[in-house]
């Protein structure tokens, strides 16, 4: 694997008639023997993929978001159809700012936006609520039994003593901190959505549901009516408007990566090369993903940035290589063809690790993070047509300016101590070398120090994917503020055979799960069919407070059942064979989770029994308690699997262990400081950051593999271990500084993204672009002192920089 260059097969040619075709391995001569074909090709997919990519829409589930193989996750499927209204749901408060929701005015406003909710494609109406739905009920206890109606009169018709019966009805179904705010001065309308739009049977597309929210429910503002609208399918209809903006990034990232190589190059039509065929891997990318019938959702939409920034850093190279080989007199056509079989195998290598380190997310049981190592698997593969094949063909037709060629030709011989070639290479030595792994093994003992209190989940109130101040948060904060009972709900759910929830024993532990979960300073409430049982019974019996109570006789605790079924199928379904118990929580945090899935562990081990279980769980914060378990066993799983990857794939290209831990080290550190990073900045594990490290390693490692394959191949030479790594650092390490620059720049434009998430990956990966490149420019030597020192002599040629030996 490691490439051996002898004078015989690498020596200048300027005549490109005086090269042999017929030399170089089968490959080489397919491609540039017919290099024309291969360009008409390349044009024609191009074509092709760049129509399908331009028809790929950005759209995700709320399904695509759950484990699906997670236990928690399970018992919520399973159970689905009787927790309608506890998944994915929608909430439009609509707040009256100049009086209460007993103004005529203000409930002429909210029924439009109740009736315009109620059409939305993909709402399941039957569980919908606010107070113009017939379903919200209020009830009362007279001699004669249960009295009750509809919150909104049938005849409501805006006069004061109309508005005083909705007042008293609000007041009578204990609306107030749920539906209705604890001021009375907004009320909530509450749409749960189905799993797919039923008129067509697709997957409901949130961008469209975000914009009918905008433009039929928000339009109905007023001077006096303001509107606030939470729930997942909102919080991705952001996200996704957000993306809009984002490919301004793009944009910006390929303006700043194309600066910063002309400033190395000088050369304008290289330039432009590496950028065109790093913007046809992106193109290529996305019409497969099209045509493998994946959409990008708004957490794998950074993946065209990262194999735009990949098929820079292998372009770079090759142009490097290329400019050298120039510059030592060799024909343009000649020189792409001694560059391409330097650094093919080398090259494969990186992107097989990239694409292998993309790959193993796909362990992960979550589908939008498979969706993203599926697609990000597909964008390296083509990395290796475009990059690796394409653009050594198109410079051997345009080659490089003469400016270029001067300039890479004077660095080139700057191998003195005055220069930074020659700084690094002091590296080589005894001294230098301890310093630098003393510092880098404080550097990563203090890391890990501080990585240990790396947190899982969310960690701040609202959605960390978008910026404190964006609306989404804004109206979440609203909710939190004038609601005594949170959006954040964690369901437990009962399960008995038809007819269990109605019996007392099922009822009474019910209740018990109820007091254990109230006494957690996190849950401000919890509610299920246990409490409304006893007001039920006591309705029946003249409303007398001796019958408050869960009765034993079945006779007397049918009817109230029946009663609390009718009027809340949250808590209860039809034949009384699933219930729930839903705990209202402060916030959705880690911390807040773990005690509360705690608690419901502890109290299931101790009551379940053969006619009933108590199974975690459905609600929002339910379903974010299961995801966050299953991130944090995949956090520990990727790595292993990541860093497994990397070392097969760099011991099959080395063939020594030495090298191996050479080429790890540098990345294990990184991937410790980078940890330590994110607990500094507050970021937690979750479905968004958790690739991180993996796409890091993933790209990282090619630094690694481009200088220390050169490295090798001049220890096996016969070269001393100092020249060795200055020849390596001649002929790539310039560019890998180049590139580690340019990817961290590029990279490091998110910070400024109106997507939260997209900014904390921005930083983290510019963090870890840098720190791999020093690592490997510092620690590769250091770390080959003790490591690499004395490699056997294979047979006597050295690399020169025109690729002659």
């Amino acid at each position: 694997m490691v490439a051996v260059f002898k004078r015989d097969s690498m020596s200048v040619i300027s005549d490109p008639n005086r090269f042999d075709s017929g030399s170089g391995i089968l490959l080489e001569r397919l491609i540039f023997n017919n290099r024309h074909l291969v360009v008409i090709l390349c044009a024609l997919l191009t074509l092709f993929l760049g129509y399908e990519a331009i028809k790929i829409r950005v759209n995700t589930s709320f399904e695509n978001m759950l484990p699906q193989s997670q236990p928690y996750i399970k018992n919520y499927l399973a159970n689905r159809t009787s927790l309608a209204s506890l998944g994915n749901a929608i909430r439009i408060d609509v707040e009256n700012t100049k009086g209460d929701i007993y103004d005529p005015r203000y409930l002429q406003v909210l029924q439009r936006v109740n009736d315009a909710a109620y059409l939305m494609p993909g709402v399941d109406r039957a569980f919908m609520k606010s107070l113009w739905t017939p379903s919200v009920r209020w009830t009362d206890f007279t001699e004669e039994g249960f009295t009750g109606g509809p919150v909104m009169p049938g005849d409501f018709n805006g006069t004061k003593e109309m508005s005083r019966r909705l007042q008293l009805n609000v007041a009578r179904a204990g609306l107030i901190g749920s539906l209705v705010a604890s001021d009375q001065r907004s009320s909530t309308v509450f749409v749960p959505l189905l799993d797919k739009d039923p008129q067509t049977g697709k997957p409901l597309d949130y961008a469209k549901i975000s914009h009918y929210l905008d433009d039929k429910i928000r339009v109905n503002r007023t001077d006096s009516v303001n509107i606030h609208i939470v729930g997942f399918a909102k919080l991705v209809g952001d996200l996704i408007d957000g993306l809009t903006q984002v490919m301004t990034y793009f944009a910006a990232a390929l303006v700043v990566a194309g600066v910063i190589i002309l400033f190395y190059t000088r050369c304008t039509r290289s330039t432009v090369l590496i950028l065109s065929c790093s913007l046809m891997a992106v193109l290529w990318q996305l019409g497969l993903t099209r045509l493998f019938g994946f959409d990008l959702d708004p957490y794998s939409v950074l993946v065209p940035f990262l194999v735009f920034a990949i098929g820079v850093s292998h372009g770079a190279q090759k142009m490097n290589g290329i400019m050298l080989d120039i510059g030592a007199g060799t024909h343009k056509y000649v020189a792409a063809r001694y560059t391409f079989r330097r650094l093919f195998l080398a090259g494969l290598t990186a992107l097989v690790a990239d694409a292998v380190s993309f790959a193993v997310l796909v362990v992960i049981d979550i589908p939008v993070i498979r969706n993203l190592a599926i697609t990000a698997s597909v964008g390296v593969a083509v990395l290796v047509f475009t990059n690796l094949v394409l653009l050594p063909v198109m410079l051997s037709f345009t080659g490089v300016s003469p400016v270029a060629v001067r300039r890479v030709m004077q660095r080139s011989v700057e191998s003195g101590g005055s220069s930074w070639i020659g700084k690094l290479t002091c590296f080589t030595q005894r001294r230098y070398a301890t310093c630098a792994l003393l510092v880098a093994a404080c550097l990563g003992a203090g890391a890990y120090a501080i990585s240990l209190h790396l947190k899982v989940g969310d960690l701040n109130a609202g959605a960390p994917e978008l910026r404190a101040d964006s609306r989404y948060n804004r109206d979440n904060a609203f909710f939190t503020q004038h609601y005594g009972l949170s959006s954040d709900q964690f369901v437990v759910i009962v399960k008995t055979p038809p007819g269990g929830v109605g019996t007392y024993r099922t009822l009474i532990e019910e209740d018990r799960l109820e007091q254990v979960l109230r006494g957690l300073p996190s849950v401000q409430t919890a509610i299920s069919a246990s409490n409304l049982v006893r007001f039920a019974t006591a309705g029946n019996y003249e409303g007398s407070p001796k019958w408050l109570t869960i009765n034993r006789d079945p006779s007397v605790v049918a009817p109230a059942i029946n009663v609390v079924s009718d009027s809340n199928p949250e808590l209860i379904n039809k034949d009384w064979s699933v219930g729930t118990v839903i705990a209202y929580l402060t916030d959705h945090k880690a911390e807040t989770l773990s005690k509360v899935v705690d608690a419901v562990e502890g109290f299931s081990h101790t009551h379940d029994n053969s006619q009933f279980q108590f199974l975690l769980g459905a609600g929002s914060a339910g379903i974010e308690a299961a995801t966050n378990i299953t991130v944090e066993k995949a956090n520990t799983n990727m790595l292993y699997l990541v860093y497994g990857a990397v070392i097969v794939l760099c011991l099959l290209t080395f063939r020594n262990w030495r090298a191996v831990l050479v080429a790890i080290i540098p990345l294990a550190l990184t991937s410790i400081m980078c940890e330590a990073l994110m607990v500094m900045l507050n970021i937690g594990v979750k479905v968004a950051t958790l690739p991180v490290i993996a796409l890091g390693v993933g790209i990282g490692v090619d630094y690694a593999l481009y200088l220390l394959s050169v490295q090798l191949a001049q220890q096996r030479a016969g070269l001393p271990l100092r020249e060795a790594y200055a020849i390596a650092v001649g002929f790539t390490g310039r560019v890998v500084a180049l590139v580690g620059i340019t990817l961290a720049a590029g990279v490091g434009i998110w910070i400024w993204s109106p997507i939260k998430f997209q900014a904390d990956m921005g930083v983290l990966l510019a963090f870890m672009f840098i720190w791999n490149m020093i690592g490997a420019l510092i620690l590769i030597p250091a770390l080959s002192h003790f490591l690499l020192a004395r490699v056997p002599p294979v047979e006597r040629t050295a690399l020169q920089p025109g690729g002659s030996a």
